[in-house]
């Protein structure tokens, strides 16, 4: 089974008018899996667009906003003319130049209102488009199968969905409307100055190619720079979720100093790689002001000789002067934009191929119903299996076992023997490279993964437990299950009387990982998940290895109540735990080597026993 590196692939997925995402078909050009998408293409921003197009009423006032703002900005100029020329060249009255100064107070005050609707529309519009495209994305993940996380760190993933679309909320909420707000003026006031000085305009022009000359040269290293400062940002972050999440470890084992030179070594990677790309920032922004301000130098110079000579008026030549000022600023300000864009073309591009992303493990176009009522029944034909990140080495070899409806089967072997995998598998995670796996009859490729899981409830060893309430973490197994249900499960799961005794019942926080709850109240929480979940099929990654006595006896208990009628699946880790079991499958090096009841395998002098004798002389036995 090929796994690859987060990639773009075949679907693009985009925002309705809800803002939710819909899957549509990409055409066949889309970039080869593994390959990161190219920074240099701004056609990034495609994907940006994509989602904004959801809006084009927002984005029409935002337009619109924009354009009067921009005329306003333009038509400032044109008032000083007036007052120039009509007011104090001509000799006019304080009445003259009253007119002309409330039509400069009524222009300031339409670009101060439609400056402000330009905010307020580009704004939202950011905050809504960054809002779809991490809803879009997290869909997309959680449509992912297990695979795809081993390759590729949550830690950076995170960092996507956080640094890059603050990018991308900048670019849509800021830079956008900045780069067409200049670009209409820098048009608008070329053609003014058209009107005021052909000749002196031309000579402004002929400067432009002097200065789209550097843009592009030092623009083509900036892009470069761009991505790769992106990539240590998130670098930055997941060094920061990985250590706080074994914060306990690192101070256990006295690691404190070398985690803290290590996150210093990647914050100043990073600091090393944003001096580079400020630095070629500045100098672009400085090579490009110079040229323009400088060609507008020798341009008033040669405007003040047209004025001695009679050839423009004092209001022409103030018009002129503003109007260069303001064009001179737009395409200065469209130098920054432009590095603004690539930075945001490397984000969009990250994101995009998150959003991209297409599940290995998906239902057919037409999936097979599985039977009704549910039998519970499961079987493993000559599986053979390789995980992704591990291809040449087999966890399962040939492998077959039937476990027929109602009967529980131990699974016990040495660290690596392939128990936990089998779980993988029946929960299809995986599918597996040789043979088949079938519930109820029915091969897994051929259901749909949502139907397959459905038939089924796991407690693991290390339980999961959300930073939320207790009844969310309870409800879980079944999100519709009522109080008195929670109440039901939770009493047969032996966890009712330590959540009665909490400040807010089942509205108490668990805190980050059931950090407020001991490892036997989260085991029993987790064993009341699979009661209310009431699936036909449980699997047991055994939940006493790692608890004291009495909590091994609770735990132990409420897991005899849920395995009452279900076909159960144990990987045992305590021998003892499993002496009730209808069959034990004994595994090494991902096969069978011997299977019995726990008499028949003790009498006998093979895997099984030399374990059993291990356990209970020496210790327990290693787990998985």
């Amino acid at each position: 089974m090929a796994q690859t590196h987060i990639s773009t692939a075949s679907d693009v997925a985009v925002p309705d008018q809800a803002g939710a995402a819909s899957a549509v078909v990409a055409d066949d050009t889309a970039p080869a899996k593994g390959k990161r998408g190219n920074p240099r293409q701004i056609g990034n921003l495609a994907m940006i667009m994509r989602f904004a197009s959801a809006y084009p009423r927002q984005i029409a006032c935002a337009m619109l906003a924009l354009t009067v703002a921009a005329g306003a900005t333009l038509a400032i100029p044109a008032g000083f003319k007036m007052v120039i020329d009509r007011g104090f060249d001509a000799g006019g009255s304080t009445e003259d130049i009253g007119r002309w100064f409330r039509y400069l107070f009524m222009i300031t005050v339409v670009l101060g209102l439609s400056t402000a609707l330009r905010f307020y529309f580009v704004s939202w519009l950011g905050e809504r488009v960054v809002a779809d495209i991490r809803l879009a994305v997290q869909r997309n993940l959680l449509r992912l199968a297990p695979s795809f996380f081993e390759t590729n760190r949550p830690s950076e993933i995170a960092s996507r969905m956080t640094s890059d679309t603050a990018i991308v909320e900048q670019v849509v909420g800021t830079t956008v409307s900045v780069a067409l707000r200049n670009l209409v003026v820098g048009i608008g006031g070329i053609a003014y100055l058209f009107s005021l000085a052909p000749k002196l305009t031309g000579m402004l022009l002929l400067g432009i190619p002097v200065i789209v000359l550097p843009i592009v040269f030092i623009g083509r290293k900036l892009e470069k720079v761009a991505r790769s400062s992106q990539d240590r940002v998130a670098n930055v972050g997941a060094t920061i979720t990985e250590v706080l999440a074994a914060m306990k470890i690192v101070q256990a084992f006295g690691q404190e100093d070398r985690e803290a030179n290590r996150f210093g070594e990647a914050v100043e990677t990073t600091f090393a790689t944003a001096r580079r790309r400020i630095t070629l920032r500045a100098s672009l922004t400085a090579v490009v002001i110079t040229l323009i301000f400088g060609a507008i130098t020798m341009i008033m110079w040669q405007g003040a000789v047209d004025v001695i000579e009679g050839r423009l008026s004092g209001g022409d030549i103030a018009a002129f002067v503003l109007t260069g000022g303001l064009v001179a600023g737009a395409f200065g300000a469209l130098t920054e934009v432009y590095g603004d864009l690539l930075r945001a073309g490397g984000a969009a591009g990250r994101l995009n191929e998150l959003l991209n992303e297409q599940p290995e493990i998906r239902a057919p176009a037409n999936p097979i119903v599985l039977p009704v009522p549910p039998r519970g029944q499961l079987s493993f034909q000559n599986v053979s299996f390789a995980y992704p990140t591990r291809p040449d080495t087999l966890a399962l070899k040939d492998f077959s076992l039937q476990v027929s409806p109602g009967e529980t089967v131990a699974i016990v072997g040495p660290s690596g023997a392939g128990k936990s995998t089998l779980f993988q598998l029946a929960q299809r995670f995986y599918d597996p490279q040789a043979g088949s796996v079938r519930i109820d009859g029915v091969a897994l490729p051929s259901a749909d993964p949502e139907a397959i899981r459905q038939r089924m409830a796991f407690v693991p060893q290390d339980s999961v437990l959300f930073a939320a309430s207790a009844r969310d973490n309870l409800r879980y197994g079944n999100w519709t299950a009522t109080d008195e249900q929670i109440w039901d499960a939770a009493r047969a799961a032996n966890a009712e009387e330590f959540l009665r005794k909490l400040p807010e019942g089942l509205d108490s926080y668990m805190g980050e990982g059931g950090a407020r709850l001991s490892g036997g109240q989260r085991q029993r929480i987790s064993i009341a998940r699979a009661l209310l979940r009431n699936a036909p099929i449980l699997l047991l990654d055994e939940a006493t290895s790692a608890l004291d006595a009495e909590s091994e006896k609770l735990v132990q208990n409420a897991l005899e109540r849920l395995m009452q009628g279900r076909t159960t699946l144990v990987i045992a880790h305590r021998l003892a735990t499993i002496r009730s079991a209808d069959r034990i499958i004994v595994m090494s090096d991902g096969a069978i080597v011997e299977q019995g009841t726990h008499d028949e395998l003790s009498a006998r002098s093979g895997l099984y026993a030399r374990l059993s004798s291990l356990q209970f002389t020496e210790g327990p036995l290693a787990a998985e």
